[in-house]
């Protein structure tokens, strides 16, 4: 008996060894079935609202997913304000972009939810299932969402430093940043593809465009007919703010054609073309690009995986009654 307990531990501390951010809190479907049994009709009902009035609401809250999970844990942190003491996440740099219908989802739904079962659902369940509830509403997979996730006891700008993915990244330095959160190439893929509903400032690529090293001007794995619709969009010295759709397509719909528009040199970043460009990774955006179903069932996996990621429990969390304040 002793030896098996020693075998659970040593197996528990090397799966906490190799992925530190992986939490292996007991998150699963229906957590709230006994505690606060409607609660996802009523975070539906609310993200529906919110999407009828802007399609915004899709990538807005889809991105604030991730920027969340990637900083500190799928905790909410990102949702925090900063306040006289503190800088918050969510005014580093990084995430200044982050568009306010995506707080605004969480915050309503937050609001709806409590009127029901007060205190009970924490915001950062709540934006997992706004999540998968805009995903669905955009033509993306259904799928169930695992809940159980307690809202952080903090939130600091410094925090969010070298944590999230830059439009320049190579496919050696995203797969670094997704390995560190127990993600594999794979799911870094998947989850990609989540500019399908996307939106960028032209800021964020113009160097592709204008400025791309002191030999050409134009980075040369873009497609030339989209150079010149992106320098339509986007002329020089345009106020940098002003911001496009990712996908040239089929923007509003979340689907596989992403894929397609990197086989035909349409990925907005370099981080997005840069997957089909490696030898390493066109495969399977070649093999994404063929079928949506293969496609689907590899982002649900991806989304569900990034919804483990340092997950709050016990004492190392709390339910906020108000999603912006600690």
């Amino acid at each position: 008996m002793g030896r098996f307990s020693f075998l659970i531990l040593l197996s528990l501390s090397l799966c906490l060894s190799l992925f530190p951010h992986t939490s292996l809190a007991q998150l699963r479907q229906n957590y709230y079935a006994n505690i606060c049994p409607n609660v996802e009709q009523i975070v539906k009902a609310e993200v529906q609202k919110k999407f009828q009035q802007t399609f915004v609401t899709v990538p807005a809250t889809i991105r604030l997913f991730f920027h969340d999970c990637f900083v500190q844990g799928c905790d909410a942190s990102v949702i925090v304000a900063s306040t006289a003491s503190n800088k918050a996440e969510k005014d580093h740099p990084d995430n200044l972009s982050l568009a306010g219908d995506g707080f605004d989802t969480v915050i309503k739904a937050k609001a709806a939810v409590d009127k029901v079962c007060k205190n009970k659902v924490s915001c950062a369940d709540i934006l997992a299932m706004a999540t998968r509830d805009v995903i669905a509403l955009s033509g993306g997979p259904k799928y169930a969402v695992e809940l159980g996730r307690l809202d952080g006891l903090s939130s600091k700008a410094s925090d969010v430093n070298g944590k999230l993915p830059q439009a320049n990244f190579n496919l050696d330095q995203l797969n670094s940043m997704f390995t560190a959160n127990g993600l594999t190439q794979a799911d870094m893929i998947a989850l990609s593809a989540a500019h399908t509903v996307g939106f960028s400032h032209c800021g964020k690529f113009s160097n592709r465009i204008y400025n791309f090293n002191s030999k050409t001007p134009v980075d040369p794995t873009i497609n030339k007919s989209y150079v010149t619709q992106l320098q339509n969009m986007c002329p020089r010295n345009v106020d940098p703010r002003i911001a496009i759709n990712m996908d040239p397509i089929s923007p509003t719909k979340f689907d596989n054609t992403y894929f397609k528009n990197l086989q035909n040199g349409m990925g907005l970043f370099t981080s997005d073309q840069i997957l089909n460009q490696d030898r390493r990774s066109k495969p399977t955006v070649d093999a994404w690009a063929s079928s949506s179903t293969a496609f689907e069932s590899a982002f649900v996996t991806a989304i569900t995986k990034l919804g483990r990621v340092g997950v709050k429990t016990g004492r190392n969390g709390k339910i906020r009654s108000d999603c912006g304040v600690l």
